[in-house]
């Protein structure tokens, strides 16, 4: 069995517009601990992130104790909203949690960041097979992969994790046949 934990960043500084570089908050700094206290007891094998810095930042101090370093995988980045600030985030997710195809001009539509999230997936879990594994990465991108799974969790879902920074997901699979998740509470 292979064992993927999807950890969203903790919380970003909302102030800093460039998604790649955005760093933690102070309260996102602290709140790593709460990541590093989940995995204490676990034995990762293997750990990979989307190079966006608040994903790198919140499972570093993991990888520092488990002595690891991150594979950065491009495609579990983000999904990229457009060129401009969206004021009213919710509304904006919620219309591409209806539609998979809408997005913004110069942005990706969750159907996009789905697809190019589960190729990268794919690719980890066949090099990856029967390890534990910890993938940084990002709200919307770690909710249309669950969606890509089980099709049954929508919007609903996505706004209940959406305010959790950090949150964990733990997804099981048996090759590349998947096999369950579940949300982590800590």
């Amino acid at each position: 069995m292979t064992t993927v934990y999807f950890v969203r960043h903790a919380q970003p500084d909302l102030s800093v517009h460039d998604d790649l570089t955005r760093p933690l908050t102070k309260k996102g700094l602290q709140d790593r601990e709460r990541v590093v206290n989940y995995f204490r007891d676990k034995g990762i094998d293997q750990a990979f992130s989307s190079p966006f810095k608040r994903a790198i930042d919140t499972i570093q101090p993991v990888l520092n104790e488990k002595q690891l370093t991150p594979t950065i995988i491009a495609d579990f980045r983000e999904r990229k909203i457009g060129n401009e600030w969206i004021s009213d985030f919710h509304e904006y997710c919620k219309k591409q949690w209806e539609n998979f195809d809408y997005k913004l001009e110069n942005g990706e539509s969750l159907k996009e960041t789905q697809n190019r999230n589960i190729a990268a997936l794919k690719q980890v879990l066949k090099e990856c097979q029967g390890q534990t594994i910890i993938i940084s990465g990002h709200g919307t991108a770690i909710g249309s992969v669950i969606n890509y799974y089980d099709s049954n969790f929508k919007y609903k879902d996505f706004a209940l994790i959406q305010p959790k920074t950090p949150f964990i997901a733990k997804l099981s699979f048996d090759g590349e046949k998947y096999l369950g998740y579940e949300v982590i509470t800590f």
